[in-house]
């Protein structure tokens, strides 16, 4: 389903977010302001990847999935809605990258560092912090970590505590919807601009869209296919009391019954 129009879209969006975030000159300081850290340089394996355990297994989009010197995995997700179960999704994440790796050959030992990055408009936690870190340590002692490598970290946009830098309470502020106050976003800021004049990528985000449509459409459809069938299972109402009920049309619901019980 269409939500915005292209010309409306702020770094934000997950397809602006993913766009930007392909060039290392923007993921790189961007990396760098949340971690506090210097990196060295990063390599994308795709820009926008897909990781699929199997066939029949559901399948991971990273919005950002790459690697710093074939030693670090930093997975960046932009999260706007409230309503999806962000913890279980980190642990799910984790898991495929693992999985990832592992399949390549790869022994348990030679697993790399991971990050896994949720960039938050609202606060997941109700505490008001800008940044909150995970790792695990003992519950016993906390001052001891398992040293499995892993790191969870969720930014919030709307953070109300000195708990950050300004460059990062900068650049939170500026996802969150405010004016660029610094050199780095208001670089961002004009690749967003760049991005929503190049045809390319409108072509690409409308072709997107249409594609989110048709899937959304046919599970509507199927919904409905579904209720019908179980109506006509049950027994107790007309065909065309199950076309209303169910959203089909008259025909549709005698095709489904003669295929159900064939005449």
């Amino acid at each position: 389903m269409i939500e915005k129009a292209f010309e409306e879209l702020q770094i934000k969006d997950d397809f602006m977010f993913s766009v930007i975030m392909r060039n290392p000159k923007f993921c790189k300081p961007f990396l760098e302001r949340i971690l506090g850290i210097k990196i060295s340089h990063i390599e994308y394996p795709k820009s926008q990847k897909t990781i699929d355990v199997s066939a029949d297994a559901k399948s991971v989009r990273l919005d950002i999935y790459v690697e710093e010197g074939k030693e670090t995995v930093y997975n960046i997700e932009m999260q706007t809605t409230e309503n999806r179960n962000i913890p279980k999704r980190t642990r799910y994440y984790q898991g495929m990258i693992d999985l990832n790796i592992l399949e390549k050959g790869d022994n348990y030992k030679d697993l790399k560092r991971s990050f896994i990055i949720f960039i938050c408009t609202f606060d997941l936690f109700g505490e008001g912090r800008h940044i909150y870190t995970f790792e695990n340590r003992c519950i016993q002692n906390s001052n001891l970590g398992l040293g499995d490598d892993t790191t969870k970290i969720i930014l919030n946009t709307k953070g109300t505590m000195d708990d950050v830098t300004p460059e990062m309470k900068r650049l939170l502020d500026f996802i969150d919807g405010k004016e660029p106050r610094d050199d780095f976003t208001r670089e961002l800021d004009e690749a967003v601009r760049s991005v929503r004049e190049n045809e390319k990528w409108r072509l690409d985000y409308m072709t997107l869209q249409m594609n989110y449509q048709e899937k959304y459409e046919q599970g509507v459809e199927q919904e409905k296919r579904q209720s019908a069938l179980r109506m006509i299972e049950v027994g107790k109402l007309s065909l065309e009391e199950i076309a209303l009920y169910s959203g089909l049309a008259l025909e549709q619901v005698i095709e489904l019954k003669n295929k159900l019980q064939p005449v």
